[in-house]
């Protein structure tokens, strides 16, 4: 069922804003809409020393050619999940790609006018939470380097050892409702990718995409979200949330 937050008024900018101004909780991705997380830290070759160290380990063989070449570390690492769920293998190689992840918080760029549209909707009364495929210490250690933490805690929902519940499966969506008794109806997700998307339709909740730049635009337009509901930075949503303001709280 599409959401009542969702329900499309005239004009691109009135949508937005009655999304905005009707949600009284937020779950917002972590990376990309909050931080460039790997911004100096590549991506790519995270992925590579992962290749590496399963080769290391006489395991090279559990990949495809086609993950070996993966620049997405998430990717290898879902590829030896599928082979091995639940396994000592997946700890491990989880617990290495967090400790990529918290390497990278001090390098991590900020995404423009993020802080501020975290404090503004805090300011008004309204309840947020970071729902991510991320570590969960990741999100808390950056959060903590902005000063942020306040405006989250303790509704910081990260990836679990058990990797099929990564988005887009609505767990840790789910997870973030329950904890902060939030109506589906009330709330919207802030997301920068398909698996974002798809997460929010699954936990039945209204969804603004995020797109930094036209191919995450295009990606997210493929995914089936709106062109009215894609924001390319934080600054209209700063923009409608200070002069028109927000909802009372909950």
């Amino acid at each position: 069922m599409t959401p009542d937050l969702v329900t499309p008024p005239t004009g691109e900018n009135e949508r937005i804003r009655l999304m905005i101004e009707r949600a009284r909780f937020v779950l917002l991705d972590f990376d990309g809409p909050i931080c460039r997380l790997f911004a100096g830290l590549s991506a790519a070759k995270i992925a590579d020393e992962q290749v590496r160290w399963l080769a290391a380990q006489g395991l090279h063989g559990l990949l495809t050619d086609d993950v070996r070449e993966e620049t997405d570390p998430f990717a290898v690492l879902r590829a030896v999940a599928d082979r091995h769920p639940s396994s000592d293998l997946v700890t491990e190689l989880e617990e290495r790609l967090t400790q990529h992840e918290l390497t990278a918080v001090p390098s991590a760029w900020p995404t423009p006018y993020a802080d501020a549209v975290v404090r503004t909707w805090t300011a008004v009364g309204v309840r947020l939470a970071i729902t991510t495929n991320n570590s969960a210490r990741t999100a808390e250690r950056y959060l903590a380097s902005r000063d942020l933490t306040s405006s989250f805690a303790p509704h910081v929902y990260g990836r679990t050892h058990d990797l099929h519940l990564l988005k887009p499966h609505p767990h840790c969506l789910t997870r973030a409702l329950r904890a902060m008794g939030a109506a589906p109806s009330d709330t919207v997700m802030v997301g920068d990718a398909p698996s974002d998307f798809e997460a929010a339709a699954a936990a039945g909740v209204a969804f603004l995409g995020f797109a930094r730049n036209e191919r995450k635009a295009k990606i997210l337009r493929e995914a089936g979200v709106p062109d009215a509901y894609v924001v390319p930075s934080w600054e209209k949503v700063l923009r409608l949330l200070r002069s028109k303001g927000s909802p009372a709280k909950a």
